[in-house]
């Protein structure tokens, strides 16, 4: 299998008169196709470690590789390129532009990659959303849908450049029963069937046992397989 990602005895401390530790010599390898799941106690540092894997936030110490690419020494641009090009993010808030119509807002990152032209970028985000079940909402605004619809915008929008990683932390934590059922099996065919590797943090049991690995985090580290 191809390595997407991989994460090498990263640690993050946050510098102050008392300095604190967020994430502890962290490593963790992710597949092509591969869907899994972050889970563990509230204040454990999952969203830290998950910020660290999509070069949202450095590492203080280790390494974070992405498609083999060691991105230690990248600038803040290198960076910026790398988030835009390689990777995609769903946030518990979906952060939609609330003036941009779901469209519009799915359209957002490949005006900013710049790889297409106007009509192939509004024709890939209407394929998107129509895939997700939302093409009769695309001229919508995001205060014009439920919170389930906006959510599968945002995962629209995550998929604009057509990444090898999806990152996403607590997406179903704002939604009902149903849409968070929705959204859960959005992501887990991302990976087993369109074979995107998956990376999400999350609270809710059931939907961590149905990924493929399970990765528990306590006190910012990563425990032994099978371990608390």
């Amino acid at each position: 299998m191809t390595s997407v990602l991989r994460a090498e005895s990263v640690t993050r401390i946050l510098e102050g008169d008392i300095p604190v530790t967020l994430v502890r010599d962290a490593s963790l390898e992710v597949q092509k196709g591969e869907f899994v799941a972050i889970t563990g106690p509230s204040g454990s540092g999952k969203s830290s470690l998950l910020y660290l894997l999509g070069l949202l936030d450095r590492p203080t110490s280790g390494t974070v590789s992405i498609n083999g690419v060691d991105t230690t020494s990248y600038g803040e641009d290198e960076l910026a390129d790398a988030r835009l090009s390689q990777l995609g993010f769903v946030f518990q808030a979906h952060f939609l532009l609330p003036e941009f119509s779901a469209l519009e807002n799915v359209v957002l990152p490949m005006r900013r990659l710049r790889r297409m032209d106007d009509e192939n970028m509004e024709r890939r985000a209407s394929d998107l959303l129509d895939g997700l079940g939302l093409l009769e909402q695309k001229h919508k605004l995001p205060s014009q849908m439920s919170g389930g619809q906006s959510q599968r915008v945002a995962i629209a929008r995550a998929l604009a450049n057509d990444p090898t990683l999806v990152l996403a932390d607590e997406p179903t934590g704002n939604l009902d029963t149903v849409s968070s059922a929705n959204v859960q099996t959005i992501l887990r065919n991302l990976a087993r069937k369109h074979q995107r590797s998956v990376v999400v943090v999350t609270h809710d049991r059931e939907f961590a046992q149905s990924a493929d690995r399970v990765v528990v985090i306590v006190d910012g580290r990563i425990q032994p397989a099978g371990g608390t």
